[in-house]
């Protein structure tokens, strides 16, 4: 019951902001053609779904948002690490990733478009364009600021180079690299949605994009919702894994 009251509190806000919403439609204050009420955003998305033309191409996102984001972090992470641990590396990624930093990455979408054509790839290759250099500055400012006392105990009870990064650096610089894996997912569904807007035939995006030329508002609403809810869902998880992950930090 404490939990279920909890989290109606932190729903609370959301739940007055939907029902206002509702009574500014219906009473006349917002134009339905703009901005259709809750209740028929609800009765557009039931209708998309028992037809299932929701479900491919919420599939399709997903799998391309799954796929960008785990090259992002797998990539990230070991360039981050080694730009760390290595003056090499920090000196040949870190001017990339200072030119590259401050580029739009939606000003990416027509070139990758032309490099990788309509399917898949087109859209994968801008999520990891896109969410690569969060989960680099992570790992990297997170294996930076590992105390070097930590380096040094671990050095004196005789414990080897790869056992020092995997046992030591790794889990000290594991919160910043979680930081960085959240803005790069958060940021990941961004870039998903506008590539398949410009440059796919299936997804979300594309779903959203198709459905606002066609003046389904209320559809095209029910899409954006879906949206929202699936990266609202992935947040929640990626907290879960991190509370799970660093219960050793409680200990």
């Amino acid at each position: 019951m404490r939990r279920l009251l909890h989290w109606l509190l932190r729903s609370l806000p959301v739940l007055l902001m939907v029902i206002a919403w509702e009574a500014a439609v219906r009473l006349g204050l917002v134009g339905a053609a703009l901005l259709p009420a809750p209740t028929t955003i609800a009765a557009a998305w039931w209708r998309l779904a028992a037809d299932g033309d929701l479900l491919p191409h919420a599939a399709a996102s997903l799998w391309r948002a799954t796929a960008g984001l785990a090259i992002s972090v797998a990539a990230g992470v070991a360039l981050g690490l080694a730009m760390a641990l290595s003056r090499t590396a920090e000196r040949l990624v870190q001017p990339l990733i200072t030119f590259l930093y401050p580029l739009p990455k939606s000003a990416l979408i027509p070139i990758v478009l032309v490099w990788f054509g309509f399917g898949h790839g087109a859209q994968i290759a801008v999520i990891v364009l896109g969410c690569l250099l969060p989960v680099v500055l992570g790992a990297y400012n997170g294996a930076r600021g590992v105390e070097p006392a930590l380096v040094w105990s671990a050095r004196s009870l005789g414990a080897r180079r790869a056992e020092i990064v995997r046992d030591v650096v790794v889990r000290a610089a594991l919160p910043d690299i979680l930081a960085g894996i959240r803005v790069a997912l958060a940021l990941g569904f961004v870039l998903l949605v506008s590539a398949e807007m410009v440059g796919a035939r299936r997804g979300l995006g594309f779903l959203i994009a198709f459905l606002g030329e066609a003046g389904a508002y209320p559809a095209m609403f029910a899409v954006v919702v879906t949206v929202m809810a699936l990266g609202f869902t992935a947040d929640r998880v990626l907290l879960a894994a991190t509370r799970r992950l660093l219960r050793w930090r409680e200990a």
